[in-house]
């Protein structure tokens, strides 16, 4: 056995497991005097915290009633479909269902996915949110704060957003004074949430609805422009179908040309019986001219006669057939251009409703689970509690005091520290002294600030400044003056 172990062995338990040494009967008896000297001390001023303790309950009592009631209304949301989320969603949906939420939640994180829950809750704390609840309450009137930062701190505080890890169930908390207002206010936070889950959505269903949009605008325009030139067209040209008139035309030219060909021969016929006085001869001749001005009109002759010329003048003409192949060419191209409009405004517009589909798909759904209800009990303050502490607090304070009493009366007067203590309170005293009439200027200069900028307000202004200034400022002035 080495000489180390040796020593070690030798060595007492006391030592070794750092116990402490037994007391002698004097300390014992020392300790016990002094203890229950302490307690003697309490028992002899018991009348003294009697009164602390009736008078802290009295003052705890009467705080505690003016401080006024809070409700708090709470309004909670089903958790955000995981569909929406594509295949990264259903990834994480398959992780939960094996391995718990934990593991959903952390192969979230390391891929980078976007939880619903956590982007509903930042949404909700958005200044945006808090704007519109702002303007929407006049909360900068109710909490009495003339910046517009400060009322949103102040709704920060009396707004409470979690999410339940486990449910993924979100609860949307507002305390305040008024409790339908605070039911109101919950309710709101849950309409722009849903209003501007669907203004900011950034899925790609909606940047091609946004996309669809601009191009159906665009085709609209171009649309309307093509069928107003091909109205315009076929009402200046009297071109309503080219090709049903074309054929119209050729066929009513061909019977006009076999019923000129028919006369003509009963003409010829005619003229080598009679002459050119008979009556039968006469008629014949006119009606082969009026066939032949009937078939040059049809044709469009290259040397018109005046017939033709004020038939062409005539809007309710038809074109003939010499200026059919003139026309069929502006008319089919603005014809297939105006076909070549509608079947892409078609296909576009059918595209634009399957986005729109798919663009609610893909929005994360807002679904309440618990609306939020005007509360009936109050959620602050505690009353007893708050006034059972005040009063504990009071009592503990007293008999502090007394003990700090009886060990500054049992110091020696020569003690340097109870010396350096008095002459530290009074050289404060006399400091107190020599600057309350400097602080009773500054007092009065910042209550008469405060007028000059209350008069300089407008009356509609100055009703929602905030009372309590000007009796503070009141109250330091008239503390400065005594």
């Amino acid at each position: 056995m080495s000489q180390k172990d040796t020593q070690i062995e030798s060595l007492e338990p006391a030592s070794v497991f750092g116990e402490f040494p037994e007391l002698s009967e004097e300390e014992l008896r020392r300790r016990r005097e002094l203890t229950f000297s302490r307690f003697r001390l309490v028992w002899d001023h018991r009348g003294l915290l009697l009164r602390v303790f009736v008078w802290s309950l009295l003052i705890c009592g009467l705080g505690v009633l003016l401080i006024p009631n809070r409700y708090e209304a709470v309004e909670r949301l089903m958790p955000p479909d995981s569909e929406s989320g594509g295949l990264g969603a259903a990834a994480l949906s398959a992780l939960s269902g094996h391995g718990g939420t934990g593991i959903g939640a952390i192969a979230g994180d390391l891929l980078g996915m976007k939880n619903s829950g956590a982007l509903f809750i930042g949404i909700l704390q958005s200044r945006t949110v808090q704007d519109r609840l702002i303007d929407s309450f006049q909360l900068q009137k109710v909490y009495g704060d003339r910046k517009l930062e400060d009322t949103r701190q102040d709704l920060a505080k009396r707004t409470s957003l979690g999410e339940d890890r486990k449910s993924g169930i979100i609860s949307i908390g507002v305390t305040d004074h008024d409790p339908k207002r605070a039911a109101e206010m919950a309710r709101a936070y849950v309409s722009e949430l849903d209003r501007l889950v669907s203004e900011v959505s950034t899925s790609s269903a909606r940047r091609e609805r946004i996309f669809l949009e601009e191009r159906l605008r665009a085709v609209k325009g171009e649309l309307d422009t093509a069928a107003q030139k091909f109205s315009e067209f076929a009402s200046k040209n009297t071109a309503i179908d080219i090709p049903a008139q074309g054929k119209a035309m050729v066929e009513a030219a061909a019977t006009l040309q076999g019923q000129l060909i028919a006369a003509e021969s009963e003409l010829s016929g005619l003229e080598a019986i009679y002459t050119d006085q008979n009556v039968r001869v006469r008629s014949l001749r006119a009606r082969v001219g009026e066939l032949r001005a009937q078939l040059g009109k049809l044709g469009g002759e290259a040397d018109p006669s005046a017939a033709t010329i004020a038939a062409k003048k005539d809007p309710s003409s038809y074109p003939t057939i010499r200026e059919l192949p003139v026309l069929g060419v502006t008319y089919a191209n603005l014809f297939r251009q105006t076909k070549i409009e509608e079947t892409v405004y078609e296909l576009l517009t059918q595209q634009y409703e399957l986005a729109k589909v798919q663009e609610a798909k893909e929005i994360p759904s807002v679904k309440v689970l618990d609306a939020a209800i005007v509360p009936t009990k109050k959620s602050f303050p505690p009353r007893l509690l708050l006034a059972a502490l005040g009063t504990a607090l009071a009592v503990a304070g007293a008999i502090v005091w007394l003990f700090t009493r009886r060990y500054w009366d049992a110091m020696d007067p020569q003690d340097p520290g109870k010396r350096f203590a008095i002459e530290v309170v009074q050289n404060l005293r006399d400091d107190s002294r020599r600057l309350a009439p400097a602080m009773a200027a500054v007092s009065h200069l910042m209550f008469w600030r405060k007028s000059k900028e209350e008069a300089a307000t407008p009356p509609e202004a100055a009703k929602t400044s905030d009372p309590a200034t000007k009796k503070t400022f009141t109250r330091a002035a008239g503390q400065g003056a005594e």
